[in-house]
């Protein structure tokens, strides 16, 4: 068994805190966020959708605070990997309505997709600490295997999509950075893309996930903070920068995992060679 000590407490924190903020920003606003939590993907008019809204709330914010405290984190870590999956189930239904209004096309496609892997991101936070103090071994090997195709698969698809889509992004650089805002596109999208790539190839996958916290990071204090400026009173402005930083504290928490996973087989590796050559020296 993986006690939680393989995970930093910087990730941790940073991931609770933030998917707090996020059951926060539902529970004042009293509804879902509309960019983040699409539930009106559903239906314009979806029944008691602000009574599931408050219920959301309460529940993120117990699990963000519960993951802080080694006796209550696994069941905080499942229960907002349960709450950030089911936000991914929300964008289900665009992958279908989202073609019929803008046309069967590949980036359409890219970019429902990228709505649906930002909350697998999220997802797989919650995952990975509830597997880090499962009391079957298997699952945290298994938890590391599903959320590296997680974040190597999303991370392309989010550079992709910054690639593909380069003018629809502009918005999101503000004007006063050097060098013009179709640089910053280009660029974080071609992060995106080999930070993904070094994770499904494990070539200094370690490092290529910390530097994937260190970019969405970067998001909220150079892109992000210009919405809420901009628009105080706006829910979607508020939660983007909230959920925006529990992707920060997932990517460092997939960091110390894969992490830990390799100390482990570096450890068994050198435990066994030295067992072999105390066998051969014992022969001899």
């Amino acid at each position: 068994m993986l006690n939680r000590d393989a995970l930093s407490n910087l990730g941790i924190y940073v991931y609770g805190l933030s998917s707090a903020a996020v059951g926060i920003m539902d529970f004042i606003w009293g509804g879902f966020d509309p960019a983040h939590q699409p539930i009106q993907a559903f239906g314009d008019h979806i029944p008691g959708s602000q009574i599931l809204a408050y219920i959301t709330a309460v529940w993120m914010i117990a699990g963000g605070a519960g993951i802080l405290w080694r006796g209550s984190a696994r069941a905080a870590g499942a229960a907002l990997a349960i709450i950030y999956f089911v936000f991914a189930i929300f964008w289900l239904p665009r992958f279908f309505t989202a073609p019929n209004y803008l046309g069967f096309r590949i980036p359409v496609f890219i970019g429902v997709s990228a709505g649906f892997g930002i909350e697998l991101i999220a997802f797989a936070g919650g995952a990975l600490i509830c597997a880090s103090l499962a009391t079957r071994s298997s699952s945290w090997p298994r938890t590391i295997l599903i959320t590296r195709w997680i974040f190597g698969l999303c991370s392309i698809n989010f550079g992709v999509n910054h690639l593909d889509a380069v003018a629809a992004n502009l918005g999101y650089v503000p004007k006063w950075m050097p060098l013009g805002q179709e640089f910053w596109v280009i660029l974080t999208g071609i992060c995106f893309v080999l930070a993904g790539l070094a994770i499904l190839s494990r070539i200094q996958d370690v490092v290529a996930a910390r530097l994937l916290a260190l970019l969405f990071l970067a998001f909220n204090v150079f892109s992000l903070p210009q919405f809420i400026f901009a628009n105080p009173k706006g829910h979607a402005a508020w939660g983007g920068n909230a959920i925006n930083l529990a992707f920060v504290g997932a990517s460092l928490i997939f960091a110390d995992a894969i992490a830990c996973q390799r100390k482990q087989v570096d450890s068994r590796e050198g435990l066994n060679a030295t067992v072999g050559v105390k066998s051969q020296v014992e022969l001899s």
